[in-house]
């Protein structure tokens, strides 16, 4: 869960899944809003001691984008704008610490997740996006939770090895 293309991928699926439930004029701005924010993070530079909180808050974000597909009224434009923005800063950033250039290459097409979940949503299956945005919460959430827990034997070298 370390790598820098699977929290971006999971980040801008979540977002894919958010703008499914948007309106088609939402589509454009938020997409462009997106790939602005992920070449504009993706290429600055980044202090490296700036990582682990950076993976929090990409996973942070992914939760929350996720949860947007649960709002009563769908997605508008001023609220898939900051998303959009939000999805880009965090998924810029972790690539840009934790993986090549090319992992940008491999998540941002993720978000078109948008168009067969708009035409599920279109033909009633609004639940089957809802229970797939809650299991990438619950993803996100597991990650998350694990980057704060206490270091258990399997996941990094101990005194005894």
């Amino acid at each position: 869960m370390r790598g820098g293309a699977l929290p971006a991928a999971l980040l801008c699926s979540a977002l894919g899944l958010a703008l499914g439930c948007a309106p088609r004029r939402v589509w454009a701005p938020s997409l462009i809003m997106l790939l602005a924010a992920v070449l504009a993070i993706g290429y600055a530079p980044i202090p490296r001691s700036w990582l682990e909180g950076i993976f929090l808050a990409c996973w942070v974000s992914v939760a929350a984008t996720a949860t947007a597909v649960h709002l009563p009224h769908g997605l508008r434009l001023w609220d898939a704008l900051p998303l959009s923005l939000n999805a880009g800063i965090w998924s810029g950033a972790v690539v840009a610490l934790s993986g090549s250039r090319l992992d940008l290459v491999k998540a941002v097409p993720c978000v078109l997740v948008f168009l067969p979940a708009s035409w599920v949503i279109a033909k009633g299956g609004l639940i089957a996006i809802k229970v797939a945005s809650s299991w990438v919460m619950a993803v996100a959430i597991l990650a998350a939770t694990l980057q704060l827990l206490p270091v258990t034997p399997g996941y990094l070298p101990d005194h005894l090895e």
